[in-house]
């Protein structure tokens, strides 16, 4: 298994982290605004945030346009936001979490996304894997921006 990660300290509360991701997830326009490789976002089934719930997005990834839809698996509200995303995506893409943990007047914002990579696979990818980690560091810069100007 193959996992990436990007983490960032956010100068910010874990409820002002949670609400602005459920912000930044609740429209295409608020979805834009995270990254300039979002093009859309919409929950197809349930409510924000809820197990169970399904969210659709479209994005640029390593320069291609990805269609996804995503099962949210765990919520610790503040906390955790766990998901899975659909077939045929998830023959290569286990799951993806998205974790807040408080520090004194901080906290640490960490996103990772674990994928079946096997040494083969992983040699052949390597510059779609570079691609994303610079996609995730941008999207933690980003939230953390969006936070500090009161999104």
């Amino acid at each position: 298994m193959t996992i990436i990660e990007d983490t960032i300290e956010i100068p910010a509360a874990p409820a002002k982290i949670f609400d602005v991701l459920l912000k930044v997830f609740s429209s295409q326009e608020s979805y834009k605004k995270w990254h300039k490789d979002h093009i859309d976002c919409q929950w197809i089934k349930g409510k924000p945030f809820m197990v169970g719930s399904t969210l659709y997005i479209e994005e640029y990834l390593h320069g291609k346009l990805h269609k996804m839809k995503f099962l949210c698996t765990k919520v610790v509200p503040c906390r955790t936001m766990e998901y899975r995303v659909s077939f045929p995506m998830s023959i290569i893409f286990i799951k993806g979490t998205f974790l807040i943990v408080p520090l004194k007047d901080t906290c640490l914002f960490t996103a990772t996304l674990s994928f079946r990579l096997g040494r083969l696979l992983l040699r052949f990818s390597k510059g779609k894997i570079d691609a994303i980690k610079q996609h995730m560091k941008e999207e933690g810069e980003n939230l953390k921006k969006l936070i500090e100007v009161g999104f």
